[in-house]
C-alpha cells in the first residue's frame, strides 16, 4: 500500500493507495509544533480506522507546502515505518513538462494536481484547487503547464473579513438557501459565497477567451465541493485528483 500526504497550509490530508483503490482518506490540521511521535501516531490510528497495520505500508509520497513541518513528518514516517519517503520536487519525473519562467517554484500539491488531471482526463485541462489559496494550473494537450493563477481562498478571504471588522461573526462557509439575505450571519454567508462563486466563473472565462481553444476544467480541493457544482463551466470535481496523481508520480519513479 502507498501512503500519499498532502500537507497544506490549513491541513495535512493522508490517502491509503490499495492498488488503485483509495482505501482512507483523513485529514490532519496544519501544526508546526506537533512532533514526529505525534504525527507517527496519528498515522498509525488512521491506518487502524481504516483495517491496515504499519506493516501494510509500502511506501510513502508526500507533496508540501509547509517546509516547517517537513522534518517532523518527515521523522515520523522514518521511525514508525522505517521508510525515507519519497518528496514531490526537484529531481522527480512527474510527466509534466513545466513550461513556466521559474520551474522550480512550482509546488508539489500543483504537479501532483496536473498529473492527476492529465492522465486520468486528458489535456487540455484547467485544473482549479480551492485550498487556502485558490491555485488555476492550464495543461495543455502535450501535457506541459504552460500556465497558473494563484488567489486568496474563499476561507482566507472570510478570516480577513470578520478578523479586521470587530462587529462581524466567523460564519460557516456554505452555499445560501438565497441572496436575500435578512440577519448579519446570512448576509455574509451570501455575500462570501455567491462574490468568490463569481470571481471563479469569470477567471474560467479568460482563460477560455485568452487561450480560444476547448479545455476540460476539472475542480479539486476541501472546499471544491461547495463550489464546483454550482459552476456550469466545472466539467468534474474529484476530491481525490491530487492523490491519483502522486500515485502516478509513484510509479515513474518506483523504488522498490
Amino acid at each position: 500500500m502507498l501512503v500519499a500526504v498532502d500537507i497544506g497550509n490549513t491541513n495535512i490530508v493522508l490517502g491509503f493507495m490499495d492498488n488503485s483503490t483509495i482505501a482512507g482518506s483523513y485529514r490532519i490540521t496544519t501544526k508546526t509544533s506537533r512532533s514526529s511521535d505525534e504525527y507517527g501516531l496519528m498515522i498509525k490510528e488512521f491506518l487502524n480506522m481504516s483495517g491496515y497495520q504499519a506493516d501494510d505500508v509500502d511506501d510513502v509520497i508526500i507533496t508540501s507546502v509547509v517546509p516547517k513541518v517537513m522534518y517532523s513528518f518527515r521523522s515520523a514516517i522514518i521511525k514508525f515505518f522505517d521508510i525515507d519517503p519519497m518528496i514531490v520536487g526537484p529531481g522527480i519525473k512527474t510527466g509534466i513538462n513545466i513550461r513556466m519562467d521559474d520551474p522550480a517554484s512550482v509546488g508539489g500539491d500543483i504537479l501532483a494536481g496536473c498529473a492527476g488531471a492529465y492522465f486520468v482526463y486528458g489535456g487540455p485541462a484547467l485544473v482549479i484547487d480551492f485550498g487556502t489559496a485558490t491555485t488555476y494550473a492550464y495543461v495543455d494537450a502535450t501535457g506541459a503547464l504552460t500556465a497558473g493563477l494563484i488567489t486568496v481562498g474563499i476561507q482566507s478571504g472570510a478570516a480577513a473579513l470578520w478578523g479586521q471588522t470587530a462587529q462581524l461573526p466567523e460564519v460557516e462557509i456554505i452555499k445560501p438557501d438565497t441572496i436575500l439575505a435578512s440577519s448579519t450571519r446570512s448576509a455574509m454567508q451570501a455575500g462570501l459565497y455567491y462574490n468568490f462563486l463569481g470571481g471563479v466563473e469569470r477567471t474560467i472565462e479568460q482563460f477560455q477567451q485568452e487561450l480560444a481553444s476547448e479545455f476540460t476544467v476539472i475542480a479539486t480541493g476541501g472546499l471544491g465541493r461547495v463550489f464546483a457544482h454550482d459552476i456550469d463551466a466545472v466539467d468534474t470535481y474529484d476530491p481525490n485528483l491530487l492523490f491519483k496523481g502522486m500515485a502516478l508520480i509513484y510509479a515513474r519513479n518506483t523504488r522498490r
